[in-house]
């Protein structure tokens, strides 16, 4: 019986939540991917390896281009104190890195325009299940190595 109402409740409380709210959980969600993904990759600003913490740096900010939100070309580990926070995300150096990494080509296209992004909740629901599934891959992967 318990379990039932569990279920009705977090179903629910799904219903209630925001396009924003949604979109905050696929943010972290996609961003633990990036994380995982680049595990055993230095800082993309500063080729460090030892940060205490990483986090998943947008080289063209969520704010100036919002339609990079979740491409994976424009997001890479990077350590959260130095480079993101107080570097305002090394930008520079992230740039001769990032080619480096993805190609020029690459590059240039984050840095031209994009059409904006009009997502729905469904399809916002559907990069959270994706990029889900995504980390537990990786986390599956890892475990096997």
């Amino acid at each position: 019986m318990k379990r039932e109402q569990r279920k009705t409740d977090k179903e629910r409380k799904e219903k209630l939540k925001t396009k924003s709210e949604h979109l905050a959980e696929a943010q972290a969600v996609f961003n633990k991917y990036i994380r995982l993904r680049d595990r055993l990759k230095p800082c993309i600003s500063c080729d460090t390896t030892t940060a205490p913490q990483y986090c998943a740096g947008h080289y063209r900010s969520i704010g100036a281009c919002p339609e990079l939100r979740f491409s994976e070309l424009n997001v890479h580990k990077q350590c959260n104190k130095f480079c993101n926070m107080s570097k305002s995300g090394n930008i520079l150096e992230y740039r001769i890195r990032l080619i480096d990494r993805i190609g020029v080509d690459n590059v240039e296209w984050l840095e031209g325009p994009h059409e904006p992004l009009k997502l729905t909740i469904e399809d916002i629901k559907e990069i959270k299940i994706k990029y889900r599934n995504r980390c537990q891959a990786l986390e599956a992967a890892r475990f096997t190595e």
